[in-house]
């Protein structure tokens, strides 16, 4: 017995500083990760392409807006509306240059003494204001609106990965509708639709307003996609043809006391028909807000024709995901269509993962549950999202053959889908419906 003491000890001190290592490197893993960096299950075109990736800030100024907020005597004033925008997009970089940049960022919301505003900076791989490629040719351009509240750094994980794959992103900071300055709800009812299609024509422009840009020539503003998450899906699908109901004008003028402002974004009139843009070849929207509460109705919907991919939580308790987002898709008859559903997930299916500094105690615990899902690994949510989202958009902007990663079984838990690791496909549901003219 006395031999067999010191291997004992051996076998567990080794297991002590094996376990101890594994912790030490697992942190340090945590500590390298930044958001959309592929987990080791990551499907097949999640991870980042060849791009190097530049970002920078520009901002804007749409003029003479009605100021709904400020409505009396049976008239909206006029303001100028600033609106900030981030831009990432193909960047050469010199040989010792490192893609790495903060973000800075707040938590909670302004005037909410409960959550009140909370600086935190995290992780991109960007580098600010870096030079853009201009050997390729233009660029396809992809335009991106967050939520109620939000921020234009909501989804840098998908933002910073599409630019690596040949795409100039912008994402809009709100006004009026981020953590720093949300106000009332109507003023986001009326400008979603109107800072989106603002910001497309400022892209559009750019060469023409500032032509000494470098990025002037690389926006291939022709070729859009718009893509957005909660109230920035209820803007997409209308700014690409799924005009509001009528009852959406109702309530809001009840809301504002009489104004008519969102009446430009109402399927029934002749000044919202006129706005249809053939420069959005594709739209995809995160668990779009708005269908439970009559904003659509059957006829609006079908005025959408543009290519869209739907994705949702089939637990969304925010959407709703029955009456919700798969009402959405299957009144959307007019247009092809995708609807790509995590199972158990709620509404956080586009955010990225929950910074560090949600996790700190005594935080309200909606700080957390602003980017979190219970039943989901947001990261791995991130990593999928990618990858789709890179199938959808190859195949209407850029005209690739990615059909393999779409015509793939409806339930993901019946086989295997194309491009996702072995056993690692489960949990989800893709559906696809084709124009019914």
């Amino acid at each position: 017995m006395k031999n067999k003491r010191p291997t004992a000890r051996i076998t567990f001190f080794s297991f002590l500083l094996a376990f101890a290592f594994n912790i030490t490197f697992t942190h340090a893993q945590e500590s390298s990760f930044v958001y959309g960096d592929a987990l080791p299950d990551a499907p097949e075109l999640a991870p980042r392409a060849n791009y190097s990736v530049g970002v920078r800030t520009m901002n804007l100024v749409h003029k003479d807006q009605p100021d709904v907020l400020n409505f009396k005597d049976g008239k909206d004033p006029l303001y100028d509306r600033a609106i900030t925008v981030e831009i990432w997009y193909p960047a050469q970089l010199k040989a010792n240059e490192e893609a790495l940049i903060d973000y800075e960022e707040v938590m909670g919301t302004a005037g909410d003494t409960l959550r009140p505003l909370i600086p935190f900076t995290f992780k991109g791989r960007a580098k600010r204001d870096a030079a853009p490629v201009i050997t390729d040719g233009a660029f396809p351009l992809v335009i991106v609106s967050h939520g109620y509240v939000g921020s234009r750094y909501l989804m840098t994980y998908l933002t910073e990965n599409l630019a690596s794959k040949g795409y100039i992103v912008v994402a809009i900071d709100h006004t009026e509708s981020t953590f720093k300055d949300a106000n009332a709800f109507q003023s986001t009812l009326l400008n979603r639709s109107k800072d989106i299609r603002f910001v497309l024509n400022q892209m559009a422009n750019i060469e023409k307003t500032t032509p000494k840009d470098p990025l002037a020539s690389l926006i291939d503003s022709n070729n859009t996609a718009i893509v957005g998450y909660s109230m920035g899906g209820y803007g997409v699908l209308n700014v690409a043809g799924a005009g509001y109901s009528d009852g959406l004008g109702s309530f809001f003028v009840g809301m504002t006391g009489g104004s008519k402002a969102i009446s430009v974004h109402l399927a029934s009139t002749a000044e919202y028909q006129a706005q249809k843009d053939p420069r959005i070849k594709a739209v995809v929207a995160f668990a779009p807000w708005g269908m439970e509460r009559g904003v659509w109705d059957t006829e609006g919907l079908k005025g959408l024709k543009t290519p869209t991919l739907l994705v949702a939580g089939s637990q969304d308790d925010i959407s709703g995901y029955e009456k919700g987002i798969k009402a959405i898709y299957e009144g959307t008859v007019n247009a092809e269509r995708y609807l790509l559903t995590y199972r158990n997930a709620r509404h956080n299916v586009a955010p990225n993962p929950p910074p560090a500094a949600s996790l700190k105690p005594g935080l309200h615990i909606d700080e957390y549950y602003r980017y979190a899902e219970p039943s989901w690994d947001q990261r791995r949510i991130n990593n999928i999202n990618q990858h789709f989202v890179t199938a959808f958009l190859g195949t209407y902007l850029k005209k690739k053959d990615y059909s393999k990663y779409l015509a793939i079984p409806e339930n993901s838990n019946e086989k295997d889908w194309y491009g996702f690791k072995p056993r690692s496909s489960t949990g989800m549901e893709l559906l696809h419906a084709v124009p019914v003219n």
